[in-house]
């Protein structure tokens, strides 16, 4: 991706507008003030226009764009370049939109609407009609360009399911993620503009209980900044939407890109294994040797667990119903093999470093395991 612009002067040169992507956008509007329409005042101050939201922006939109959809019109493209394509492709509408929404933008428009929450939305339609819209556009935007990273890398979604609904919505939102944020703003905006972004991310930690309207009430009230400040009016709009777009976007890369790549060693490992159910204790005891469980040996161990049974049709109940993995139960699975276990030996050692460099209690652990399989 090109480096984004470092002063105000380009703001004009960094966002091309060309007839074909106004004519998008303003279609996309136009379907979104519908939308706006048949919202009522409680489903806008509640937040509860976001669970309508998301059920409308993915149901249609998940059953066109999948892998097919992807192969025919990047045929030959890898994943990453696509991604990048789609990441650049979405920042330049948000930033169409936020310069055709902050228009209708005004102090009488911000004085109306205050923190959004302590006015009747009844009393004034036009002015929540063109924050809702403007709201509504960007988050949909989102959460379709973190659906479309997911499905370039193949990491597997079920919208049906409410997890990985949840996992979609956390990342696209960058919910919860101050920290990305945080590494990620300074590579991704110039630096006049990086603390708007602080800003605009900043905020009510959302409640981890998954409720949607409490997301709809947190985006509503984040939005309002770029009304808040008036002093650079529309290009602020164009601006903020551009970049928080990008930050969701590389957000959304770095997750499922880690994740495809969690899978992809969950797969080899699963292919290459000639002892697939003690491949899985191993993986375990390997994992516990430090007391600790960081998120990639999690999202592996979930991945192998479900890959070795869909490949060898092998079901550990009693390895799923173990609390404290005990060694001596491992060395003992392991004494009653026999033959050649360097594919256990190879897992061990993919497995301790999936989560970065190989610490001294998982070393000592794969040290163990070389002694006993050289026995064997």
């Amino acid at each position: 991706m090109p480096e984004a612009p470092t002063d105000a002067v380009e703001v004009e040169d960094a966002v091309e507008v060309d007839e074909v992507d106004r004519k998008i956008v303003e279609d996309e509007q136009a379907k979104l003030r519908d939308f706006v329409k048949g919202l009522s005042p409680d489903d806008i101050k509640s937040g509860g226009w976001f669970t309508k939201l998301v059920a409308q922006a993915l149901s249609s939109y998940t059953n066109k764009v999948n892998w097919q959809y992807f192969q025919e019109k990047y045929e030959g493209v890898p994943a990453d370049a696509v991604v990048e394509q789609r990441i650049k492709m979405a920042a330049r509408y948000a930033a169409l939109e936020g310069g055709l929404s902050a228009s209708a933008y005004s102090v009488t428009v911000l004085a109306t609407l205050g923190t959004l929450g302590g006015s009747s939305p009844a009393t004034v339609p036009a002015a929540v009609a063109t924050v809702m819209v403007d709201v509504a556009f960007l988050t949909q935007l989102q959460l379709r360009l973190a659906y479309d990273v997911a499905v370039l890398y193949r990491v597997p979604l079920d919208l049906s399911d409410p997890d990985d609904m949840w996992k979609l919505i956390r990342v696209a939102l960058t919910i919860k993620g101050g920290e990305v944020v945080r590494g990620s703003v300074g590579r991704a905006v110039p630096a006049f503009m990086r603390p708007l972004i602080r800003r605009f991310y900043s905020g009510a930690v959302l409640n981890a209980a998954r409720g949607l309207p409490v997301v709809g009430k947190h985006l509503l009230q984040r939005n309002v900044i770029k009304i808040g400040i008036p002093l650079v009016g529309v290009p602020l709009a164009v601006l903020l939407n551009r970049y928080t777009t990008l930050v969701a976007g590389q957000h959304a890369r770095a997750v499922f890109r880690n994740e495809a790549r969690v899978l992809e060693l969950a797969e080899g490992m699963s292919k290459r294994s000639r002892h697939p159910q003690l491949m899985l204790w191993v993986a375990w005891l390997v994992i516990m040797a430090d007391k600790k469980i960081a998120d990639d040996e999690t999202l592996l161990m979930r991945h192998l667990v479900r890959i070795v049974r869909d490949q060898h049709k092998v079901v550990d109940d009693q390895l799923a119903n173990v609390v404290d993995v005990d060694p001596a139960e491992v060395w003992q699975r392991l004494d009653n093999e026999s033959g050649d276990l360097s594919d256990i030996l190879d897992v061990a050692a993919r497995v301790a470093a999936v989560d970065g460099p190989v610490n001294k209690l998982e070393k000592a652990t794969i040290a163990e395991l070389h002694g006993r399989c050289s026995r064997v």
